[in-house]
């Protein structure tokens, strides 16, 4: 006997038909892929609920003929196929197994369904991530090789102020880079589930303040800038480096895409462990969007940047175990809240 309950709990679409090629199983997410109910498909034949052909429009079926085909055959590898019928057609990832018995005859057909959507979100975001690293790799690397060329065939003509500030400038092209690669790693780590803390006691309202600190002495205004420090926080226990990303990138955000006054505030939360909100005085993020600024390639109006800030500082808290949410600030403009738990001691994952 089938154990339906067991399919039930599979992600991928599946379709079982007995040794007479009729329907015997569909499981909920089949009828997901399908869009039909499982008392529409029991009882009928496979072909009918399941009408499939390849590349070349040919009927998938009548090509494999599981039934009557080689009696050797055991399996049809992972397939792109067409589902025709109802309307429009969609194309599916189809796997089929062929349980026979000691004869050799097919008693059981199990027919495993993927809808390609998915993949083909992973493959336009593959494809967005290559567009954004070039985009983002064309400027500063155009600029390190038009200075150094320059350098080299000019080197007498130019001062040493003109000299300096040329090679200031291809300095903080290949900091530009840097900062691309590392970002690029930290998504690749934060999709594999390999994103390393190592923990130790840190002042999180100290590293909001070396953040601020290192943004003034690079030229902007100290008064865009406030910390705000609630309460006395426990002792916490996180990783120093990477809490200093997740900071620079939301206050990043909001120098970028905001306006007015950064604040800061930091306090404890009853967990316990420690809460801290970003908030500017700009046009805010609008309501819509709020529930995709974590995405990967957000870009709030557009306004330049690999847009893979806010999705790293997501990955970070999370997988310190803390939360983070996008909202609206008191003074209108967008408002950052990201809390952390005290932690322990020990190295994460």
């Amino acid at each position: 006997m089938l154990d339906k309950a067991a399919y039930d709990e599979l992600p991928d679409g599946v379709l079982v038909a007995d040794a007479d090629g009729r329907v015997v199983l569909l499981n909920p997410a089949g009828e997901r892929i399908l869009a039909r109910h499982v008392d529409e498909t029991v009882g009928h034949d496979y072909r009918e609920v399941l009408p499939l052909v390849d590349a070349q429009g040919r009927d998938w079926w009548a090509c494999t003929n599981p039934y009557d085909g080689l009696t050797t055959r055991t399996r049809q590898p992972e397939r792109l196929l067409t589902l025709t019928g109802g309307g429009a057609d969609r194309d599916l990832l189809v796997t089929a197994r062929y349980v026979r018995d000691q004869e050799r005859r097919v008693i059981r057909l199990v027919i495993s369904l993927r809808d390609t959507a998915a993949r083909s979100r992973t493959e336009r975001s593959g494809s967005e991530l290559v567009s954004t690293v070039a985009h983002e790799l064309r400027s500063p690397l155009t600029s390190v090789k038009g200075f150094t060329a320059t350098l080299l065939a000019k080197w007498d003509r130019f001062n040493d102020d003109q000299k300096k500030l040329m090679l200031q400038t291809v300095n903080a092209d290949a900091d530009r880079v840097t900062r691309l690669i590392s970002e690029l790693l930290d998504v690749s780590r934060i999709e594999a589930g390999r994103l390393e803390l190592r923990k130790q006691v840190v002042d999180v309202a100290a590293v909001v303040q070396r953040d601020f600190d290192a943004r003034v002495a690079a030229g902007e205004s100290a008064d865009r800038f406030h910390l705000e420090v609630r309460g006395e926080l426990p002792e916490m226990w996180v990783d120093p480096d990477k809490l200093a990303q997740v900071v620079g990138n939301l206050v990043e955000n909001a120098v970028r895409h905001g306006a007015g006054t950064v604040k800061v505030v930091v306090g404890p939360t009853d967990t316990p462990g420690a809460e801290v909100t970003v908030a500017d005085e700009g046009d805010g993020i609008a309501a819509e969007a709020q529930s995709r600024v974590f995405t990967k390639f957000w870009r709030g109006g557009g306004r330049g940047g690999t847009g893979l800030g806010l999705y790293i500082a997501k990955g970070i808290i999370d997988a310190h175990g803390g939360s983070i949410e996008a909202g609206r600030a008191p003074t209108g403009g967008a408002q950052l809240r990201f809390s952390l738990p005290a932690g322990t001691p020990s190295f994460a994952r």
